[in-house]
């Protein structure tokens, strides 16, 4: 068993040129494992996983049980924002990705971790908590909504990170969106996720805590997370 992750950060990068560079890895670590499975243990060969950090330019992405009703910009719109609206294969509905919001993409053969994608999801998840725990506030789930939210059983419920992803042959890609220095008046242009309660707003770290905060700086934290819930080992 492997569980060697090694971290990349391609930065600020195209939405599409991205998901076709996470699909390259995301298809070797598959490629890595059936070919194990037709070898005997001293031949096999290391597995490896990934996790990726990056930013965006402005786009909209919907998942497959999405709908493009929930995207309140025409072609004329996007053009005037900026902003592309691209089809993927993650779970989830409608999101935003922009400058100054945190995407991560772990792309992990889960053969090598746990065989249960809710216990992912809440991983991620727990490891957005703990983030945002070590700058006073607290992180929580909503009963049938994805994602990471502040002061979840009111009427200010506010989402600060997005959770969607993919998963093939117990193998894990797309991720997650965390919303740190974000422009929020994108979000004004969409249904956020579909959930159109006027009761459920979105927010950043910068916005909840009143200044701005250093990428690197929550890349560390979210690492650090990270490792202790995967018990993985991180190569940089």
């Amino acid at each position: 068993m492997s569980k060697e992750v090694q971290v990349k950060d391609w930065g600020l990068i195209n939405y599409q040129t991205a998901w076709e560079q996470q699909t390259i890895l995301f298809k070797e670590v598959i490629d890595r494992k059936v070919r194990n499975r037709k070898l005997s243990q001293e031949e096999q060969l290391k597995q490896f996983h990934y996790y990726i950090f990056c930013e965006h330019p402005h786009v909209y992405t919907l998942g497959r049980s999405g709908s493009e009703d929930n995207l309140l910009l025409d072609q004329g719109g996007l053009a005037e924002k900026e902003a592309e609206y691209i089809k993927i294969n993650r779970g989830g509905d409608i999101t935003y990705h922009g400058p100054g919001q945190i995407v991560g993409y772990p792309i992990l053969d889960m053969d090598e971790f746990f065989t249960d994608i809710a216990r992912y999801i809440r991983f991620i998840e727990e490891m957005v908590i703990r983030t945002l725990g070590e700058y006073g506030l607290e992180g929580g789930r909503i009963a049938g909504l994805s994602g990471v939210w502040l002061d979840k059983d009111t009427p200010q419920a506010r989402k600060i990170c997005a959770v969607g992803v993919h998963l093939s042959r117990w193998t894990t890609m797309h991720g997650f969106a965390f919303n740190i220095n974000t422009n929020l008046d994108y979000f004004k242009y969409i249904v956020p996720c579909g959930i159109a309660d006027q009761d459920k707003d979105v927010t950043s770290l910068q916005k909840e805590l009143g200044r701005e905060v250093s990428l690197t700086e929550i890349k560390g934290k979210l690492l650090k997370h990270f490792k202790d819930l995967f018990e993985a080992e991180l190569l940089f």
